[in-house]
Parts: structure tokens; C-alpha cells; sequence
């Protein structure tokens, strides 16, 4: 299926969430204001809710939880929500295991996950698009601010087959930059990442012939180059090492880094939330997925040049039932305001992610009003 064209306003979503287990934060932040009546959330009974929603997962979509967690709490005073940026991969791993309520993931549960999850849900787990981002190729190299890369270039970088900015590949991809004789360092993330994951699969569809791997959310173990743990530990890398490049969300891109603008077709495609929107409205869900499970199959070789294909779509894997009313009444509540208007406004304000479609929104709408009490 297509998605209807891209509405303007921020439009991010998620879903996801329930009681119980402590966590922490990780890298970018902003604040949120969450006053408006929508941030009140909605519970079957139409009041406001207490209680506390624990999950872990994507580092990627933190700054856009700090916003949610912030707007829900003020308009509940008796609702807590935590959230820890361990990795999309423990945090799924974290959710089968029962040990959280929700996981957000940047890479929706696999067939095998699915399966795993009825331990904890009876009727299964659902992906829900949370947070749409684009994802950076972000470099460190003094002097150089703008910097284009071909896909096969790209490849060539993180395999360790080009190791110096000034080799001839990227000239030809920049004729008119000055580009300095330094070593490359290539750095990947060294945890189960989603991030990794949708990198490592724009790589796999849009240079085949180079990169060889399959997409996973674990770096190939027989590429070298640097690593770091998290969105913050790879940016820091980059930030502190001259020469350096790497790829992770881009709300969390220090101002001091350059983003490359990647090849469209015949075009260069600059990062921005408009053109990540773009990519998922070309794409379509997955085929064979329970009726309110929304996980999207993203076109990497779009033809539309204004789409930016290094793009990752971040879930929240909830449960399709709960034990008790209180906690589909608390979960429902939290995600009827992070999917409202000013929810993903506040998101959209503290992450600079990408809108999502009307379509989308009233998808996963849908998919909160179906979680309902196990019977």
C-alpha cells in the first residue's frame, strides 16, 4: 500500500507502554510543554490516569520520549513514564523477557520475536511507527562542511576500502571541495542497534555490489574500524576525532559535524525531515503482519529525488492485551496524547523528526483503540 501525501505539521507517533521497572536517559534532549487538553491522554474511563509505564529501547527516539514523558506527566500528575536508550535490540529483547512494558526499537520485531512475545502478551505484540528520523552520514574533517556521497562510496568508507578523504572516489563525488590528505576513521555502533540495522540495509539495497552483508542490527564482526555503544557514544567519537565519520539519528548531530547529502538518481539529496517523510510515504507495510501491526517495508532506491532514503521509522512494540483495565486504561491514555496534535508537536519540537502521513496517524490510532483487556 502507498501513503497518502505527507501532512505538514510534525506528525510523530508512537506507541507502546505500561507499569512497573526503573530507568535512565541518554543523549539529545529538549523540553516539552504538554498543557494543552490532549496531553491529558484519554482512558476508557475519560479521566485522568496513575500509574507508572517502563520501557527501554532505541536511543534514537529519546528525545522525542523526554517530550512525551514530560507533557503526559504534567497533565497527570499521578503518571510516570520512564524510558532507558539501551539499543532498539535490548530493548526488544528487554520486552520478551517481561522485564519492561514497552520497547522502542528502530527496527520492527521479526517473525521469531513475534512468536517469543505471546509469553508475556497472550494475543501477540504490535509494531507501531513512534518516531520517523533521518539518519546522518556524519563526518569530522576540518575545513569541509559540505561533502556529497554516492551510495557505493559510502559502502566503500565503512568496508575500510577507502581510507583516506582525499582518495579519488570522493573527489569525484565533490570536484570543487578541497579535500584534506587525513586518514578515515569509520565508526559504527558497537550494541544491537536499529540504527545499524536500517543503515546496513540502505547500504545492502543501494550498493549491492559493494556491500555484500545482509542488513543487521549487529556491525559485520569482519569489518574493522572504531566503535561506540549508543547514538551519544558514536557522535562523541566523531566530535572528538578528527577525520572521523559515521551514521546515527540526526536530532542528535552536534552542530560542528557535517552531514553528507547522499545520491538520488542523478541528484544530490540533502538530510532533512521533509525528504525522510518522503521516503516513508513511498513505502509500504510488510506483508503477512496481525491487522494493527504496522511495520513498514522502506523503499532505499527511490526515483523521487526529494526523498532521503537513509531513513529509519522508530516502533513501540506494545501488547495487543493486558492483564487488568487499569493498565489498558493507562496505556491507551498515554498514547492517544502522543499521537493527538500537540503530542507530536511536542516530539516534532524536542527531536526534529520527520512528519508522518494523515494515513499513518489514523493507522496507528486504530492500533491504540484495539489494546484491550486479555480475556
Amino acid at each position: 500500500m502507498k501513503f497518502v501525501r505527507v501532512s505538514q505539521a510534525a506528525a510523530v507517533l508512537a506507541v507502546g507502554a505500561l507499569a512497573l521497572t526503573a530507568c535512565g536517559s541518554d543523549n539529545a534532549t529538549g523540553q516539552a510543554g504538554g498543557s494543552s487538553a490532549a496531553a491529558s491522554g484519554s482512558s476508557s474511563a475519560g479521566a485522568s490516569v496513575s500509574g507508572t509505564l517502563t520501557g527501554s529501547g532505541s536511543s534514537a527516539q529519546n528525545a522525542a520520549m523526554d517530550a512525551w514523558k514530560a507533557g503526559f506527566s504534567s497533565a497527570n500528575s499521578g503518571a510516570t513514564v520512564q524510558y532507558s536508550p539501551d539499543g532498539s535490540g535490548a530493548g526488544r529483547k528487554a520486552f520478551i523477557a517481561g522485564a519492561v512494558q514497552f520497547a522502542g526499537t528502530d527496527a520492527a520485531m521479526k517473525t521469531d520475536e513475534l512468536e517469543s512475545a505471546k509469553k508475556q502478551c497472550t494475543t501477540g505484540a504490535l509494531d507501531i511507527p513512534a518516531y520517523i528520523s533521518p539518519i546522518a552520514v556524519a563526518f569530522n574533517v576540518p575545513g569541509v562542511q559540505d561533502l556529497n556521497l554516492a551510495p557505493d562510496t559510502i559502502a566503500k568508507i565503512f568496508r575500510g576500502q577507502i581510507k583516506n578523504w582525499n582518495d579519488a572516489a570522493i573527489k569525484a563525488d565533490n570536484p570543487n571541495a578541497q579535500l584534506p590528505d587525513l586518514a578515515i576513521t569509520a565508526v559504527h555502533r558497537s550494541d544491537d542497534s536499529g540504527t545499524t540495522k536500517n543503515f546496513t540495509d540502505y547500504l545492502n539495497k543501494a550498493s549491492e555490489k559493494v556491500w555484500t552483508d545482509k542488513s543487521d542490527g549487529v556491525w559485520p564482526s569482519s569489518l574493522g574500524g572504531e566503535n561506540a555503544k549508543g547514538t551519544q557514544g558514536v557522535v562523541k567519537t566523531v566530535t572528538d576525532t578528527k577525520g572521523a565519520i559515521t551514521y546515527a539519528d540526526e536530532s542528535a548531530i552536534a552542530g560542528t559535524l557535517g552531514k553528507a547529502k547522499v545520491k538520488v538518481g542523478d541528484a544530490w539529496v540533502g538530510i532533512s525531515p521533509e525528504a525522510a517523510a518522503k521516503a516513508v510515504e513511498l513505502s509500504s507495510v510488510e506483508d503477512g503482519r496481525a491487522e494493527h501491526d504496522i511495520a513498514l517495508k522502506l523503499d532505499r532506491v527511490p526515483k523521487d529525488s526529494s526523498a532521503y532514503p537513509v531513513v529509519l521509522v522508530s516502533y513501540h512494540v506494545v501488547c495487543s492485551t493486558y492483564k487488568d483495565q487499569k493498565t489498558v486504561d493507562l496505556v491507551k491514555a498515554f498514547e492517544n496524547y502522543v499521537v493527538s496534535e500537540q503530542g507530536q508537536k511536542d516530539a516534532a519540537d524536542s527531536a526534529g523528526n520527520a512528519p508522518l502521513s494523515s494515513k499513518l496517524s489514523e493507522q496507528a490510532k486504530a492500533a491504540v483503540a484495539s489494546i484491550k483487556v486479555a480475556s
